[in-house]
C-alpha cells in the first residue's frame, strides 16, 4: 500500500465523526446531566454523620426518573419534531394572506399598518410600567426597587460593552462601587470629608462623571488585550476595587459600611416605607437611557461598535478608529453601571464592600448573555427574570441552591438557544451562519478571532 493511499485512509479517519462527538448525543448528555443534578439540588439535604446518604436516598428515589423524563421528552421534541415546526413557520411566512398566516404575522401585519394601534399599545405599556407595580404587596415592590431596576440598569449598561462592542468585561459591578462610593463621598457618609457636601441626588452627575473616568483609566491601557486577555484584566480590576474599598478602612469604612443619605428631591424626602417613588424615579432614568442607547446604536458610533466587534482588524483598515471608540464603550457602559451605584447606595441607605463582590459581575453577565447579548429588550427582560426567579423559589428552594437553578437554566438556554431569550437579528443572523459554517464564530458570539 502506497504512502499517498495511507495518508488519505489517516485524513478519512481524522474527519470521521464517532456517534458520540454528534450535537444531538451530546445535547442529550447534558440534559441527563442536569437531570441528575436537578434531583440532588431538589432532593434530600446530606448529613454529617452519613456523607452519601442524600446520593443514596436522590438517586434511589422518584424524582430522579421524572427528571430523566422531563430531560428525555424535551430532548426527543427538540431533536425529532423542531424541524417539522420550523418547515411549518417558514411555509406560513412564505404564503402570506392565505389561512396559514398564523395570528402573531396578522398582528404584525395590523400594527404595520396601523400607527394609531401601535401608539395605542405603546401608552398602554407605558401607563401598565409606571402605575403596575402599585398593586403589588410591599416585599414585591421592594424586590422590584432594590434589585430589579438596579440591576437593569447595570445590565443595559454591560449590554453597551459585551453585546454592542464585543469585549469581555469580567469586572464590570466594579464600576457599580464606585458609582455608590462616590455618592457615600460627596454626600460626607464617608470618614474622609469631601470639599463640599451636597445633596443625594445632585450627586448623580458627580458619580457618573467619575465612573465615565474610571472606565477611561481601565480601557486605556488595555485597548491591545482581546478575548480572554481582556477578561482577565478586567477581573483584576474589579479585585482592585473590592479589596480596596475592604481594606481601606479609614477612606471607605471597610467591611464596617457606611450609612448613606436617601435622596431629597425639592425638600422632599425619599423614605423607606413608601417604595413608589423610588421606583417612578428609576424607571425614568431607565427610560431615558433606553431612549439614548436606541439613537446611540442606530448612530455613526453604534455602526462603529458593530465593526470593531465583528473584526477589529477589518474595522482599522477600513479607517475606523479603535482605539477611540473601544474607549468610548467602556466610558459609557461605565457611567450606566455609576448611576445604578448611586440610585442602590440612596435606596438601601447603607453599603459596605461586601454589597460588591465578584459574583455579582458573574451574574450581571448571565442576564445580558441569557437576555440577548446587543439586544435591549433582551437585556432588560434577562435582568428582571433572573432577579425575579431567585425570590420567587425564596419558599421552595433552599437559599443555597437558587444559583443552582439560575445555572441550570442557562445550561439549558446555551444548549436550545444559545442566542438568548430576546437576541438582535444580527445575533441571529451571526449564529445561523456559524451553524452552516459560513462564519467563525466564539462562544461569546462576538467572532473570529476576537471578542
Amino acid at each position: 500500500m502506497s504512502n499517498q493511499t495511507m495518508n488519505a485512509q489517516a485524513a478519512k479517519r481524522l474527519r470521521q465523526v464517532r456517534w458520540y462527538q454528534e450535537p444531538r448525543w451530546q445535547r442529550l448528555g447534558g440534559l441527563l446531566a442536569l437531570a441528575l443534578l436537578l434531583a440532588m439540588v431538589t432532593g434530600v439535604q446530606g448529613t454529617n454523620s452519613d456523607p452519601f446518604y442524600a446520593i443514596k436516598e436522590n438517586f434511589t428515589g422518584v424524582g430522579l426518573w421524572v427528571y430523566v423524563g422531563i430531560a428525555l421528552l424535551i430532548w426527543v421534541a427538540r431533536e425529532f419534531f423542531s424541524e417539522p415546526v420550523k418547515q411549518a413557520g417558514a411555509t406560513a411566512r412564505k404564503t402570506k394572506g392565505t389561512v396559514f398566516d398564523g395570528p402573531l404575522g396578522q398582528f404584525k401585519q395590523l400594527l404595520a399598518g396601523q400607527p394609531k394601534i401601535r401608539w395605542a399599545l405603546m401608552a398602554a405599556a407605558a401607563a401598565l410600567a409606571v402605575w403596575g407595580p402599585m398593586g403589588l404587596d410591599r416585599y414585591w415592590q421592594t424586590v422590584l426597587v432594590d434589585q430589579v431596576m438596579i440591576f437593569v440598569l447595570v445590565a443595559i449598561g454591560l449590554n453597551v460593552v459585551i453585546g454592542w462592542a464585543g469585549m469581555l468585561d469580567l469586572g464590570f459591578i466594579a464600576f457599580f462601587a464606585i458609582g455608590a462610593y462616590s455618592a457615600a463621598y460627596w454626600t460626607g457618609a464617608l470618614p474622609v470629608a469631601p470639599p463640599i457636601e451636597l445633596n443625594n441626588f445632585a450627586v448623580i452627575p458627580l458619580a457618573v462623571i467619575t465612573c465615565l473616568v474610571a472606565g477611561l483609566l481601565l480601557g486605556a491601557p488595555t485597548l491591545r488585550l482581546r478575548g480572554d486577555y481582556l477578561a482577565i484584566v478586567t477581573l483584576g480590576f474589579h479585585e482592585i476595587v473590592y479589596l480596596t474599598a475592604k481594606n481601606l478602612n479609614d477612606v471607605t469604612g471597610g467591611t464596617s459600611g457606611v450609612k448613606v443619605d436617601r435622596w431629597e428631591i425639592g425638600g422632599y424626602e425619599f423614605r423607606i416605607v413608601d417604595q413608589m417613588p423610588f421606583y417612578w424615579v428609576l424607571l425614568a432614568f431607565a427610560a431615558i437611557t433606553v431612549f439614548l442607547f436606541v439613537r446611540l446604536e442606530h448612530s455613526k458610533v453604534g455602526r462603529a461598535w458593530t465593526a470593531v466587534r465583528e473584526d477589529e482588524i477589518a474595522a482599522a483598515s477600513t479607517g475606523v478608529d479603535t482605539v477611540r471608540y473601544k474607549l468610548m464603550a467602556f466610558a459609557i457602559g461605565a457611567s450606566t453601571s455609576g448611576l445604578a451605584g448611586v440610585a442602590y447606595a440612596s435606596k438601601v441607605g447603607y453599603i459596605n464592600s461586601e454589597n460588591f463582590v465578584i459574583l455579582l459581575s458573574i451574574l450581571v453577565l448571565a442576564y445580558v448573555i441569557f437576555g440577548g447579548m446587543g439586544s435591549l429588550p433582551g437585556v432588560i427582560f434577562g435582568a428582571a427574570f433572573l432577579v425575579w426567579l431567585p425570590e420567587f423559589l425564596r419558599d421552595y428552594v433552599d437559599p443555597k441552591d437558587r444559583h443552582m437553578y439560575l445555572g441550570a437554566l442557562l445550561v439549558i438556554m446555551m444548549i436550545y438557544r444559545p442566542q438568548g431569550v430576546i437576541p438582535s437579528r444580527r445575533r441571529q443572523r451571526e449564529l445561523k451562519m456559524a451553524e452552516t459554517g459560513s462564519v467563525e464564530a466564539e462562544a461569546t458570539g462576538t467572532g473570529g478571532k476576537h471578542s
